[in-house]
This record gives structure tokens, sequence and C-alpha cells, in this order.
């Protein structure tokens, strides 16, 4: 299990989450070699199975803000790689970085970090006060249109936006750097030329023309020192549109209604460190996630 201590306060944090984004989708866009990039930081070329406690993007990401990573999709409760002080602290462990703080976000800006949030879809826009909770949890947030889901080149001007934070950043301050990735939202129906509905096939062209544009990111990295990140999809949107989403590609034991009604999505770890092929914890529970470590470099 990758120590919370051996990333904190010495490494950079790059947090990335796909928004919506299926497990089927992001797995067989891999096999299928049209994400390249994530290739290139996930060891043996797969995805691992995780929990998340959020079931739609706001409350997923308070989770995750919160300490509440995925966790191993198996029985059993391991220790957190990150927490705020808890009077209980059940899944805090010798391992689990503690924040005395309201939110890992803000703790990370208690120890010296820049805290930086680039937005996507509606609930970091600020356009409303439910839109103006999570990009405030960070000194910096950074939201237009353009970026939003209704654009289809959002990636690359959320890209834009993290390279221009990535190149006017001192080396010697540590950084967060957040990114809600919403060309994995719908509408996706825009990345399949002539079509008009989202489909299954319309979220793989969507994680692959956001792949192309996070190269970009992935290569400009090392140039800040060593890096410690997330990459995830917070929940899908099987829940509400299952006519579109669910069809015989979907994963095993995903079922068409009710609690049989699993949700899936990916995540990888990048790390400088070693430690690479290890895991790190949240509490059990929640909806299915995929995993991975992975090295990024120095």
């Amino acid at each position: 299990m990758i120590s919370g201590h051996d990333v904190i306060p010495s490494h950079n944090i790059l947090f990335i989450t796909l928004d919506s984004l299926r497990f089927d989708t992001a797995r067989s866009v891999l096999r299928a070699g049209r994400s390249p990039n994530l290739a290139r930081i996930l060891p043996d070329g797969h995805w691992e199975e995780r929990r998340t406690l959020g079931t739609y993007t706001f409350p997923a990401h308070m989770s995750f803000f919160a300490g509440w990573l995925p966790t191993p999709a198996r029985p059993g409760r391991p220790p957190r790689l990150l927490a705020c002080r808890s009077p209980n602290g059940a899944t805090i462990g010798e391992r689990t970085y503690v924040f005395d703080a309201p939110d890992i976000v803000s703790g990370l800006a208690g120890l010296g970090y820049r805290t930086v949030c680039i937005g996507g879809v509606e609930f970091f826009s600020r356009l409303t006060p439910l839109g103006s909770v999570l990009p405030a949890l960070f000194q910096e947030s950074h939201w237009h249109r353009r970026m939003s889901a209704d654009e289809p080149d959002s990636t690359r001007h959320q890209v834009d936006v993290a390279l221009q934070v990535l190149d006017g950043h001192p080396k010697d301050q540590r950084l967060l750097l957040f990114l809600n990735v919403s060309a994995t939202h719908m509408p996706t129906h825009f990345y399949l030329p002539g079509q008009s509905q989202d489909s299954w096939e319309s979220q793989c062209a969507a994680l692959a023309y956001a792949d192309a544009e996070l190269g970009r990111l992935f290569d400009a990295l090392p140039s800040l020192g060593p890096w410690f990140g997330l990459i995830c999809a917070a929940e899908d949107l099987a829940g509400e549109r299952d006519d579109v989403l669910l069809d015989e590609r979907r994963a095993p034991g995903v079922g068409l209604g009710g609690e049989n009604l699993v949700q899936q999505r990916g995540v990888v770890v990048l790390t400088g460190t070693a430690q690479l092929g290890e895991e790190f914890g949240g509490r059990d529970g929640g909806k299915p996630l995929a995993y991975a470590p992975a090295s990024i470099g120095e």
C-alpha cells in the first residue's frame, strides 16, 4: 500500500476526474489502442475494479475531497491514503496522511500547496451557488463555457489552461492540479460524425479524444518534479439514460435497474515514486471503479 507520508508534502498532485466514464468504455478503448496516453501510464495494461461512495458528480467529488478515495471492490475496509481528522477514524492507519482540515484541498493549501481547479461540468462552473461549492475549495478556479460538456473541444481548452498553470508555477512550491474532464459526460454524440444521439460508441470516441489532449499534459508534468496523481471517473449516467448506455457490451453483472444497475468507472494512479503495483484504500462500499498505479517520471 502506498503511504500518504511518502508523497505529501514531497510530491505535486495531479487529480483528474473523467466525468461519467463507464468502466466497459475505458477498458474497450484501452484494448483497442485508442487511448495510448493512458496506456503508457497503466502498468500491465489493465484497469482494476474499485468502488466510490458517490453516485453522481457532486457527492462523488465531495467524498473524494474529504479523503474517501476509491477502494478495492472486495470485502474489507483497508486504511485510506488521505483523511481528515476524525474522532473515530476506523479507516485511518499508519500509512494514512491525516489533515487537520475540513477537506484535503484546504489541508494541502495549509502545507503550502498551490491548489488549482480546472472545471468541466456545471458543478464546477460557479454559475450558481451549487456550482460554486466545489471550486470554492480551491485557491484558484478556472471555468469557461468552452470547457463544458456541450463543447466538443472541451479537453483541449482545459489542457491549455493547465499548461498555462504549469508554465507559470514556481518549481520550489508544490502544486495540486485538479481537472474535471467534461468530454466523457453527455452529450457525446458529436464525437461520431453524423450522429445525433449519445451511445456507448460515442462515449468511446469521447474518451479517445480526451486521451489525445491529456497526453500534452502528461508530457509537461515532469518539468516540475515528482508527481502523485489520481485519475478517476466518479460516476456514470446509466441510471438516467439506460436506453442509450446499457447494451450487450456492458460489463458482467450490470443489470437493467434497481440495485443491480452497477455503475462502473476507471481510476489510475500516477506517481514519481518506486511504489508501483501498490494499492491505496478508502471506505468499502459504493459503486465499482477500475484502478492501477503507474509512474509518470521525475
